[in-house]
């Protein structure tokens, strides 16, 4: 008898990706968002399958055609893998799930079909890199993910997201293109693509200046995926022109996959083989990660359209998770992962609740929203309760990792005080544009009197509260992140000499 359950790593791409051939010919109003919903809730279970198998034994490992590595595939889920496949799978599920009015809303009836088969193939390809132990086949899977991300995105009826597009699409190729750059150069020095036996190879190269150079390479193009600052140009307008459910989705998950592969990289790879790694890459990403946390925030303060304000907002918090990595040490590293799964809970929630308010009122700003805390005031109490979170207020999933990145960065002296001041000070930036919102919601003055907007639908609604009150509950009761996040940096550290 088979046991599907060693099957898992392979199943957990294979199924949305050939499920999207099927959900394109499905032709019925509704029924490829109901096949769609149902391939992504299962690559849910899956992923659930396979952190518990992840909490027992570790690492589990599938042959692709029971080909051994480095001579075949070899696909491999850890704790870090398995932390990002429920964020990439939880994403797209609930965003699914809950989101079926948004969209139909946003999306033509003719273009459904296509609209989510792109989705199973961004699906797949997220969830491809994060299983894939080999290097071409990250790029490959990038390439799936991106190109199906750019068809969400300029899917919804706003042309302005064709521009937003392009930018997108420029600079993610060149992010790509930088990535296979470095990936050719390691190959031509070890002859190898599996990332472990790269590791073991490059121990016998004598020339480094190529694996150097390679390093630059991969490191500037995942930083261009991750929307690293500066490199984060493309984000604002592709998470503000796309439709509202397609934000939720790529805002909670995409970006941290560029981050996976970077520290992937840079800890599996470079670190054990170049001397003096670490510093370098604490070097460079340090100050780029203050700089975005601090400028992003202050965008963030003057913003008026509520999704340009929450993704100048996510380029800060990628800023977060850029500096618990930068600290090169395992409570930096334990703090910038366990980020990487709060944040998604509180982007996930704020850009839901923002989904709600999309399908009421006509401009998604602080002037059309004025006074809608009196006529939604179900969305925008959990939208408080989300801004607390992102804020990092104590009882909330934000508050743990903030606490975890401020007690990391506070062992490291003068340094230290200065990264402790720079989180302190942002959190209270993000008070400041959370309760910005908040104070047009509750005490502006609607401009048209004649609309009452009303909540959205009971379905949407349960969707946002379960989202918000996970906030909480990860909060008050973080064990299952914490282990998974303290793994995976133990996993990336000790890689280095």
């Amino acid at each position: 008898m088979i046991d599907i359950s060693e099957h898992l790593p392979a199943l957990q791409v294979v199924v949305p990706m050939l499920s999207a051939g099927m959900v394109m010919l499905l032709r019925p109003r509704g029924l490829a968002w109901a096949a769609a919903t149902a391939v992504s809730i299962f690559a849910f279970a899956i992923a659930i399958a396979l952190t518990l198998t992840v909490l027992e034994v570790e690492r589990q490992t599938y042959l692709m055609g029971s080909w051994a590595a480095p001579y075949g595939i070899e696909l491999a889920v850890d704790a870090f893998s398995a932390l990002l496949l429920l964020i990439v799978t939880g994403a797209s599920s609930l965003a699914l799930l809950v989101g079926y009015r948004s969209l139909d809303a946003e999306i033509e009836t003719e273009r459904q079909p296509f609209f989510y088969a792109a989705w199973l193939l961004a699906l797949s390809g997220l969830a491809g890199i994060l299983v894939t132990a080999d290097a071409f086949n990250i790029f490959v899977f990038m390439e799936i993910s991106s190109l199906a991300g750019y068809v969400l995105v300029a899917g919804g009826p706003d042309r302005r997201a064709l521009t937003a597009v392009f930018k997108y699409l420029i600079m993610g190729t060149i992010g790509a293109t930088f990535y296979l750059i470095g990936v050719g150069l390691i190959y031509l020095m070890t002859g190898t693509l599996n990332l472990a036996d790269m590791e073991i190879r490059l121990q016998d190269v004598a020339d480094i200046k190529p694996i150097l150079v390679a390093a630059g390479f991969i490191t500037v193009g995942l930083a261009l995926k991750a929307a690293v600052f500066p490199l984060h140009i493309w984000l604002p307008n592709a998470y503000t022109f796309a439709p509202n459910m397609v934000t939720v989705f790529l805002a909670a998950c995409a970006t941290k996959v560029a981050i996976y592969i970077l520290l992937r990289f840079n800890f599996f790879v470079f670190q054990p083989n170049l001397a003096g790694h670490d510093l370098q890459f604490g070097y460079f990403l340090m100050p780029l990660a203050v700089l975005g946390i601090l400028i992003a925030s202050a965008v963030a303060m003057f913003e008026s359209n509520l999704k340009r304000l929450l993704a100048w907002s996510s380029v800060a918090q990628i800023g977060y998770i850029i500096l618990g990595a930068s600290l090169v040490s395992l409570a930096g590293l334990s703090a910038g992962i366990l980020h990487m799964f709060n944040h998604a809970l509180a982007k996930g929630a704020l850009f839901l609740t923002v989904a709600c308010l999309g399908l009421s009122v006509a401009r998604l700003d602080l002037n059309g929203i004025a006074g809608i805390g009196r006529q939604m005031p179900w969305t925008m109490t959990a939208f408080v309760l989300a801004g607390l979170s992102l804020i990092g207020i104590p009882g909330t999933a934000g508050f743990v990792s903030k606490w975890y990145l401020i007690s990391a960065a506070a062992a490291y002296g003068t340094v230290g005080i200065a990264l402790v001041a720079v989180i302190v000070i942002s959190s209270l930036m993000a008070v400041v544009y959370i309760w910005r919102v908040v104070q047009s919601a509750y005490f502006g003055t609607p401009q048209d009197a004649t609309t009452l907007p009303r909540e959205a639908s009971s379905v949407l609604l349960i969707g946002v509260w379960a989202a918000t009150l996970a906030n909480f509950y990860f909060g008050l009761a973080p064990a299952l992140p914490i282990e998974l996040s303290g793994s995976a940096a133990a996993l990336l550290l000790e890689h280095m000499p």
